[in-house]
Order: C-alpha cells, then sequence, then structure tokens
C-alpha cells in the first residue's frame, strides 16, 4: 500500500487533513503497524482535544488492540505528559493523536518508545514499511488486547516538575500569571501547576476543548489580541501554549511578545544555576544559549534538526538541559519530550531569583536577530550550492551534520535541503537585523546562482 500523497510521514509520527490524507482507515492501519512492534505489551494512547481527536483516539485502539496491545487510555493529555506517562506506567510505548500547531483541519500521530521519548528516524521507518506492506502482527480471537484507564499521571507530571526547583520561593513572590492555552491540552494543567506555585492565575482558552481562539502556532503574528490582555491585567508574565502542548511562548509584563527562541535560553541560564553541565540544542536554535552556557563555564553542543535527535545527543553527552528554539525545553529529570511545564517552572524561579521584571531579564540575554528564509533549488544542484557556501566564507568553522552550518565569530548560518519540495531552507543569525537579512541575501544568491 502506498503512502497518501496528502498524509506527511515523519520520523516521528503521521499528520495530515482529516477526512483526506488522514482517515480513520490509515489511522487503524498505522496504529496496527506500530502495536505490531510491541504486541501484547502496554501502549498509552492519548490525544490533544481537537475535536477529531474522538474519531481518531478510536481508530488507533483499534489497530493496537487487534495487535494484542493492552492500551492504557490518557484521554486528552499534553504531549509531554504522554511522554512522561510510559515511564511512569511502565509501558512499551504511546502514541500521542495530535497535530501539534497545524490549524483545526489537521490532525496526526506521533510515536514514542519504552523511554517515553519520540521514535528515532530507523524505528519510525521499520513502523511505516509495516503500514505500507500490511505485514501486521494479528491477535487471535483470544488474544485482542484490553482497554483500560490509568490513574491520575498529570497530577504526577506535575508534581515531578515542582520537585525540581523551590516551590516557596515562586510562592513568596506571589506573581499573578496570565496563561494562554488556547482550548488546548495543556491548559487544565498548566492551570493547577501555576496555582500549585501559588500564583494567581488569569486563564484564557484553558478549558481543553480544542476550539482554537485564534491560530494554533504562539507566535507574534497570532498572538495580536492576546499579548495587551498581560498588561491589562497587570500581570508579571504571559505564557502562551500550542494545542499539544509541547512548545511555550512569552509575554512580558508590557504586552509584548518574546521570541520564541528566548524561552529555552531562559531555562538554560536557571538550570546552569541548579547544575553545571551540557546543553544541547539542535543547529537552527539562537546562539543566545551558547553564550548563555559559555558565561557559566559550560559547554554547549548542536545535534540536527528534530526532536529525537536532539535527545540523542543529550544522551550522549550526558545533558542536563536540552530543546529547540521554538519554545520546547526538555529536562531529562522528567522526561525526554519538549515540555513547557518545565519552561514555566524555571523561568519564574529565575524571575523569584533575580527580583527584576520579566522584560528585564529578556533584555539581559545576549541581543541576536534571526531570520529563517527559503529558496527554490533542485535536489540536483544543492551538493554545487553547499560546495559555493563553503567556498564564500572560507573563514568559517564547517558543521556538515544536518545540510552545511557556517560559524563565525559572531554569526553563524544554516542551509538545509527539503526533504518534501525542491527548497533550501537558509536560517542566519548575527547580532543585526539588517545584517542578517544581507547574510540571508547573500546565501541565497549563492544557492540559487
Amino acid at each position: 500500500m502506498a503512502v497518501p500523497s496528502d498524509l506527511i510521514v515523519s520520523v516521528s509520527g503521521i499528520r495530515g487533513i482529516v477526512g483526506a490524507g488522514l482517515t480513520a482507515e490509515a489511522a487503524t492501519r498505522f496504529a496496527a503497524a506500530y502495536g505490531s512492534t510491541v504486541a501484547g505489551n502496554r501502549v498509552i494512547v492519548s490525544n490533544d482535544g481537537r475535536p477529531s481527536g474522538e474519531m481518531l483516539r478510536h481508530a488507533v485502539t483499534a489497530g493496537l488492540l487487534s495487535a494484542g496491545c493492552k492500551v492504557e487510555d490518557l484521554g486528552i493529555a499534553p504531549t509531554p505528559t504522554c511522554g512522561f506517562a510510559v515511564r511512569q506506567l511502565n509501558a512499551a510505548g504511546a502514541i500521542q493523536i495530535t497535530a501539534s500547531h497545524n490549524p483545526a483541519p489537521w490532525n496526526g500521530l506521533k510515536m514514542f518508545g519504552s523511554d517515553g521519548a519520540v521514535l528515532p528516524a530507523a524505528a519510525g521507518a521499520v513502523i511505516r514499511g509495516l503500514y505500507e506492506s500490511g505485514d501486521f502482527t494479528r491477535a487471535a480471537w483470544n488474544g485482542i488486547g484490553t482497554v483500560g484507564v490509568p490513574p491520575d499521571v498529570g497530577a504526577d507530571h506535575v508534581q515531578a516538575v515542582l520537585d525540581t526547583v523551590s516551590v516557596a520561593a515562586v510562592a513568596g513572590q506571589r506573581f499573578r500569571v496570565f496563561l494562554d492555552a488556547n482550548g488546548g491540552a495543556g491548559g487544565p494543567l498548566g492551570v493547577k501547576m501555576l496555582t500549585d506555585f501559588g500564583c494567581e492565575v488569569i486563564a484564557h482558552g484553558c478549558e481543553a476543548t480544542g476550539v482554537f481562539a485564534h491560530e494554533p502556532e504562539p507566535i507574534p503574528a497570532h498572538l495580536v489580541d492576546v499579548a495587551p490582555w498581560v498588561k491589562q491585567h497587570e500581570c508579571a508574565i504571559g505564557f502562551v501554549l500550542d494545542p499539544d502542548s509541547d512548545r511555550l511562548a512569552l509575554i512580558d509584563e508590557n504586552g509584548d511578545c518574546v521570541s520564541e527562541e528566548a524561552t529555552l535560553a531562559l531555562a538554560v541560564k536557571y538550570r546552569l544555576r541548579q547544575q553545571p553541565g551540557t546543553i544541547a540544542i539542535n543547529m537552527s536554535t539562537s546562539r543566545m544559549n551558547q553564550d548563555v552556557a559559555a558565561a557559566a563555564g559550560c559547554p554547549c553542543v548542536r545535534s540536527a534538526v528534530g526532536e529525537a535527535n536532539v535527545v540523542a545527543l543529550m544522551r550522549e553527552t550526558g545533558a542536563v538541559l536540552g530543546g529547540e528554539g521554538n519554545g520546547g525545553v526538555i529536562d531529562p529529570r522528567i522526561g525526554w519530550v519538549r515540555d513547557p511545564f518545565v519552561g514555566m517552572a524555571f523561568i519564574l524561579s529565575l524571575m523569584a531569583e533575580e527580583h527584576k521584571p520579566f522584560s528585564q531579564l529578556v533584555a539581559e540575554l545576549p541581543r541576536y536577530a534571526m531570520l529563517k528564509t527559503k529558496f527554490t533549488v533542485s535536489r540536483e544542484r544543492l551538493p554545487d550550492a553547499i560546495a559555493a557556501l563553503e567556498a564564500r566564507w572560507p573563514e568559517a568553522t564547517i558543521n556538515r551534520d544536518d545540510g552545511l552550518r557556517l560559524d563565525g565569530p559572531d554569526w553563524w548560518l544554516h542551509v538545509r535541503g527539503s526533504n518534501t519540495e525542491p527548497v533550501v531552507r537558509v536560517i542566519a543569525e548575527t547580532p543585526d537585523p539588517e545584517r542578517t537579512a544581507q547574510l540571508c541575501r547573500e546565501a541565497g544568491s549563492v544557492v540559487t546562482g
């Protein structure tokens, strides 16, 4: 069976428009393929609250049961809670039903291994092969799996996060905090954790209805109506979650959106005060993290783009914290998934320690301007384009682990070919916005030349 052209298959799962590429049949088949790799064992299933999640949850459950799996149904739960539950319940893995920050018509399946991390590429490729071939494990009538409902893993997840910081230090500040979950899965858990911190919570869209009040990707352009409420409610900070709650965006006390790149940098700053160690980030994440780590006398290492790649490097280097510049923070003490609850806890703790307005903490981070662009380049020309870029900046440090990354004294350039379309993604960062734009233009002219 060929994968539908409008069904996106990545190293960690599938994603598509519900009723088009992503159907109940496709979800059942993919779950059966996944179940065939863990046949007879316990598998966690949860969803992010989108209305289509109910249908897909039944489809996924059917596929897993057909392979003899014991399904533990969390219901609506954040993606990091799903990953946390795998280890907490000693499961063989999990399927989270989510399309992350995609618009409402989309949904998908995100798969986890027995360690609670998203599946690496090799394991994902095995499942895709089974999906295409239909060579599934099929349980006999008396070997079909079962469905159960586990205890409240969400409360354990929150407690695990609280145990990493001083709750009393944060509670003593009596912060008023704005939380926008936009109808996503993380609203109830976010309100609970912030309340446990002794914060007064101004909650917006914190019921997990799956109905979005604004575009789901938590970037400044989508928060124009939301951001001013932070100042209007006289909050010390605003937190914004994406639908499955694996990304954290920030708004300062003046109602100004903060670059999502700052989320991880602030978490790094706090974590290295707790315990010096290695920080792991991906190739396209801001140099702020590298500078913050260096100021603490700690190394910062980079992986290929992708959560699974960051996690692999964290394990390899024994990193104390990792993440990606999209607002994702990974603390191995909690789990191997981007976790905004960790991000919120660390940032509130930093505010409590520093006794400074949040905007000042942001202003004290290293200042960089990042720009993400893309150019049409055929796959055949890509090797020549990469070679031309290396020749254009011969003084730069070269890294070829994920496309090409060039590092200068205070700038970097990351160029990656798309796996799905004839484009090259060019990301640059320097201290000056115009210089960054010029760097992208130069790189674009080289790769298209």
